[in-house]
């Protein structure tokens, strides 16, 4: 069963409405199901291409009242050619490891994911995770999931990715590094591999979350084109332009 024919679950639930994080002043509300039973890795597959994301054994998407600012977006990798700013920061790393593992929490990866968080989303829910909770985060999945680990010349850890592998694609689920080292661009350095890996594996769409027009937190996957967004009329391309002022989140 492809993910063009997986039976979509019965039951979806609302969660109660908070305030948004990414927008001042607006509210956030998702809808939500559990994913289980047999075939959840079909059943994963129809939800992404409607727009869902996974948290642990749950695949939801924003239903916010009277906001459709959430845009759900993917990477066309067969197509994906990186630019001079991206080919920059890929040699920067060029020593940098990269290994697929299963997806099992150690206490380095925590260490390095509690170091981000606190730097980066200090005021954020993350910020308190325990090891526990992040395990969870990492072995909570019903779905073929893997984390990518980079590490220096000396074996040092500098950043992991969480990742889904789905039916015509990989879907970046989450992504940490050392924020002591802003000037390697981690982040944008992993999603150029990701994205790489995905034409290794010949999957033509790395999903990559959300675009939310007007939030720095979002305005870095303009990077990455030719991009596509989920719309009324199904996923077409979009044109996104370099936000006005520079992007802390970009790295």
């Amino acid at each position: 069963m492809t993910a063009h024919t997986a039976k979509l679950p019965r039951f979806f639930y609302r969660m109660p409405p908070r305030p948004c994080p990414y927008l001042k002043g607006r509210t956030e509300q998702n809808i939500f199901t559990e994913l289980t039973g047999a075939n959840t890795a079909g059943l994963y597959d129809a939800l992404t291409q409607s727009g869902f994301r996974r948290s642990h054994n749950v695949a939801y998407r924003p239903a916010c009242p009277g906001c459709r600012a959430c845009v759900p977006v993917r990477v066309l990798a067969l197509s994906f050619s990186p630019g001079a700013s991206l080919r920059r920061i890929v040699r920067r790393n060029r020593d940098l490891a990269e290994r697929d593992l299963p997806a099992r929490a150690t206490a380095e990866q925590y260490e390095l994911f509690l170091r981000y968080v606190t730097s980066r989303h200090g005021d954020g829910e993350m910020a308190g995770m325990t090891f526990q909770d992040y395990a969870a985060m990492v072995q909570d999945s019903p779905l073929r999931t893997f984390v990518t680990e980079f590490r220096d010349g000396k074996g040092r850890l500098r950043a992991c990715a969480l990742v889904d592998r789905l039916e015509d694609g990989l879907s970046a689920v989450y992504s940490f590094f050392d924020p002591a080292l802003d000037q390697r661009s981690l982040g944008t350095f992993m999603i150029v591999r990701l994205i790489a890996k995905s034409r290794q594996l010949g999957m033509p769409y790395l999903y990559l979350g959300y675009w939310i027009e007007g939030s720095r937190k979002m305005s870095y996957k303009w990077r990455f084109r030719p991009l596509e967004g989920l719309t009324a009329d199904g996923w077409r391309m979009l044109d996104l332009r370099p936000p006005e002022e520079p992007d802390l989140f970009a790295a």
